[in-house]
């Protein structure tokens, strides 16, 4: 196999290239570099960066940098990877980035590439080498250097590794840092906040502390939201907002009991706003889908329910919008910042408030566990489907204080227990959206109105669909026990034991 070896730096390397000596081998140029005006783009989380890769458009084509090979591919401005054209840019991305997130233009900057070589001191060529710098100008620049043996020649791709790793003027770094390097700030933005917090820690500092993470990360959602660039923009609004409500739901007191109905008033009411789009994002999120469980004389009467979904959510897109462009809004959520910020000295603070943020943890999320085996041990054929969605929702808030809670616990412990509850998630969440879909469709049906041709002929393809998502809900349904006998393995059992299971607490 041919050895492989890559490099991103901070700057420009070709004069620590040019001055490297590997030996008797030298590194020349295989051709004149090429220098043209480029565009960066990725997602807002960063998807591409995240993945050890650039991707930069360049005229009428698109280069994707970080692989074993710089591939290049004929496209205009990225943005859904769908839309794009075929090509092994776009196969190589479909690997990397969500189907729902949009790609967006981080910034412009000068694109040199430049072939080289290693060669021995007979002239031969052992190793090729791909080099590309990107100026940014006012002194921000990156590169991305790649080389690849030719077959026998893996000890001279080594000599080359080695001497360029050894040099103290070559700055190492990865995609993420090419990106910061390049336009600071434009870096993708991480969804879940680094929160600090140790055994130490209070719990009211804790808390107050993961709801300022969320509520700022709620808040770099709302332009792409507003300018409606993609659905995960409102999407990941309403999961931070979410998980700031778990926090004052769930750490129970640590601030006071009217302090947290305020709180859980307010971002209730924030939520409350989103409801209507996100229910119709999902609806067209999951078309394709829709439509391939439904035979082809059916599917003409689906395309018209998503054309009145289509008209129903671009109104309620333009509602959102006004929504959280409004003066009213931004005071809300100034006020709610302003609360949280500098540890929360303007919050009430609650009986528990003082506890270690360790030892609340092991007592809140022990006791949701046991609350989780003892719904899921009742499970049989015969539970009603109310039980299985109150399982669903207390898995949901375990996996969300042990998230919460991660960073007092060892990361290599908790992580194998969050695995085996996903596994779990997944399948009941399969089975509430069934049940969520089911309900609005049959919402849709029972809406009366004039029996035109055109709403008889959605009304059978709802009932066609409605029979599918029902066999697709019991099948979510059966799988239930499955699922929680693998998470109640002796293994995952004995970790939570280990972690989270206090003195004198009920087994």
């Amino acid at each position: 196999m041919t050895s492989f070896f890559s490099l991103w730096t901070a700057g420009d390397p070709r004069p620590a290239l040019d001055s490297t000596r590997f030996g008797k081998d030298r590194l020349v140029p295989r051709e004149e570099p090429s220098d043209t005006p480029a565009v960066l783009h990725d997602t807002f989380d960063g998807q591409i960066a995240a993945a050890g890769c650039l991707l930069l458009s360049e005229g009428d084509g698109l280069i994707l940098l970080g692989g074993e090979e710089l591939l290049r591919q004929i496209g205009d401005t990225p943005g859904f990877v769908a839309d794009m054209e075929p090509g092994r840019v776009r196969d190589a991305l479909s690997a990397m980035v969500s189907p729902l997130r949009r790609l967006s233009p981080l910034g412009e900057a000068t694109l040199v590439c430049q072939k080289l070589a290693l060669l021995d001191d007979l002239d031969k060529t052992q190793v090729r080498c791909d080099l590309v710098a990107l100026d940014a100008g006012e002194g921000r620049k990156a590169a991305f250097f790649s080389a690849a043996a030719l077959r026998g020649y893996d000890k001279a791709l080594d000599r080359l590794s080695n001497s360029l790793v050894a040099r103290d003027d070559i700055s190492r770094i990865d995609a993420r840092g090419a990106v910061a390097t390049l336009f600071p700030g434009a870096a993708g933005r991480d969804l879940k906040p680094d929160i600090a917090m140790t055994p130490r820690t209070t719990a009211f500092r804790a808390a107050t502390d993961i709801i300022h993470a969320h509520l700022d990360l709620a808040r770099a959602h709302e332009t792409g939201a507003i300018a409606d660039i993609d659905s995960e923009f409102l999407h990941q609004y309403r999961v931070a907002l979410r998980k700031v409500r778990s926090v004052v739901s769930l750490f129970k007191g640590v601030y006071a009991p009217e302090e947290s109905e305020d709180l859980k008033a307010r971002f209730g009411a924030l939520m409350a706003q989103t409801g209507t789009l996100r229910d119709l994002d999902v609806y067209l999120i999951e078309r394709e889908s829709y439509l391939g469980l439904v035979p082809q004389p059916l599917r003409p009467g689906l395309e018209l329910l998503f054309e009145d979904i289509a008209a129903e959510r671009a109104q309620a897109q333009a509602d959102l919008a006004r929504h959280l462009e409004s003066d009213a809004y931004a005071r809300e959520m100034r006020r709610l910042q302003k609360r949280f910020a500098k540890g929360g000295k303007k919050l009430a603070k609650g009986p528990e408030a003082e506890r270690p943020a360790r030892e609340l943890a092991r007592q809140l999320i022990w006791k949701r566990y046991r609350k989780v085996c003892a719904i899921a041990r009742t499970i049989d054929a015969s539970t009603s489907d109310d039980q299985v969605h109150e399982l669903r929702i207390h898995c949901k808030k375990l996996r969300y204080l042990m998230e919460f809670f991660a960073p007092v616990f060892p990361a290599a412990e908790v992580k194998p227990l969050l695995k085996a509850l996903k596994r779990l998630q997944d399948v009941l969440g399969t089975f509430n959206d069934c049940a969520v879909q089911k309900e609005a469709l049959e919402g849709r049906l029972s809406s009366g109105g004039t029996r035109s041709a055109r709403k008889l002929e959605i009304a059978k393809s709802i009932g066609a669909l409605l029979t599918v998502l029902d066999q697709r809900q019991k099948a979510a349904r059966s799988e239930v026990e499955a699922r929680f006998a693998a998470f109640d393995a002796p293994a995952t059992r004995a970790g939570f034991t280990k972690l989270f299971k206090t003195a004198g607490a009920k087994p």
